[in-house]
C-alpha cells in the first residue's frame, strides 16, 4: 500500500507524499503521467506482455510516458527509433539478460522475467524505484539474482531503490535502512544491525517459540509465491 500510495496508484486518505520535494499526493492526468515517469515500479507479478519479446517489453516501458500521435502509432506497430532500442539494449545487458531480446517474454523463467522487469523500469530512468515483493514467487538462486540486481542499480547507479519484503534475512543482507511496518504503523527504523529478534517479533507480532514457525513461513512464500497470504502480513521495507 505505501508503494502503491508513493507512485499514485493509490491515493493516501491522509498524509503527504513528496518525490524530490514536490507535493504529488494530489496530481492527476499529465502530472500524474510525469510523476510515473519518475518512479520505476516492479510488480511481484512481473506484469509484461508475454506474447511480445524481451526487447519490445523493455521498449514498452521507454515509450510509454513519451508519447505522442505518431510515437503511439510506431508503438502499436511496434516501430522504434534505434536509440531508443540501444538504450533497451542497454538495460538488458545491465541485468544480464541481453541474449533473450527477441524471445518471447513467456518463455522465460520466473527470474529471468522478472528481470526483464527490472530492465523495462530502468528504461524509464526513474528517480527512484520501488520493488513490490520482488522475490517472492521466486526460487532462492532466482531471488538472490534479482536482488544482487537491484543492488547494483543503487551502487552504480545511485538511484534509491525501497523494497517491500517479508524474508526477514534478506532485508538484512541488502538493506542499507530497514523500516518495519505493523497495522500502518511504523514500528522499526534503523539499520540492518539494529533489527534483533525483539525488533523483529515488534514487526511481527509474534513471541519468541514462534520465530521458527515464522522463518518456515517466509521460506514457504519465497518457494510457493503465495502472495494472498504475505498482503495480510506486516512488512519490512529495505531501502
Amino acid at each position: 500500500t505505501l508503494l502503491r500510495c508513493i507512485n499514485r496508484l493509490l491515493e493516501p486518505s491522509e498524509g503527504v507524499v513528496r518525490l524530490g520535494g514536490d507535493d504529488v499526493t494530489h496530481v492527476y492526468g499529465a502530472s500524474l503521467r510525469r510523476v510515473r515517469q519518475r518512479v520505476g515500479m516492479i510488480f511481484q507479478s512481473f506484469n509484461l506482455v508475454g506474447r511480445l519479446s524481451v526487447l519490445d517489453n523493455v521498449l514498452a516501458g521507454r515509450s510509454r510516458f513519451n508519447q505522442s500521435p505518431v510515437r503511439t502509432v510506431r508503438s502499436m506497430v511496434r516501430w522504434f527509433p534505434r536509440s531508443e532500442r540501444e538504450r533497451a539494449f542497454e538495460c538488458l545487458r545491465f541485468v544480464g539478460i541481453e541474449a533473450y531480446a527477441y524471445r518471447r517474454a513467456a518463455q522465460l523463467s520466473g527470474g529471468q522475467q522478472q528481470r526483464v522487469a527490472i530492465a523495462r523500469a530502468l528504461a524509464q530512468e526513474p528517480e527512484v524505484m520501488l520493488a513490490d515483493e520482488p522475490i517472492a514467487s521466486l526460487d532462492p538462486q532466482s531471488a538472490t539474482n534479482v536482488m544482487d540486481t537491484l543492488r547494483r542499480i543503487t551502487d552504480s547507479r545511485g538511484t534509491p531503490a525501497m523494497v517491500n519484503l517479508h524474508q526477514v534475512d534478506v532485508a538484512r543482507e541488502y538493506a542499507s535502512r530497514i523500516i518495519g511496518v505493523r497495522a500502518g504503523r511504523i514500528v522499526f527504523d534503523g539499520k540492518p544491525g539494529e533489527l534483533t529478534p525483539s525488533a523483529v517479533r515488534e514487526v511481527y507480532g509474534t513471541e519468541p517459540e514462534q520465530d521458527a514457525e515464522l522463518a518456515k513461513s517466509t521460506a514457504r512464500k519465497v518457494v510457493n509465491g503465495d502472495r494472498e497470504e504475505t498482503a495480510a502480513c506486516p512488512s519490512l521495507g529495505g531501502v
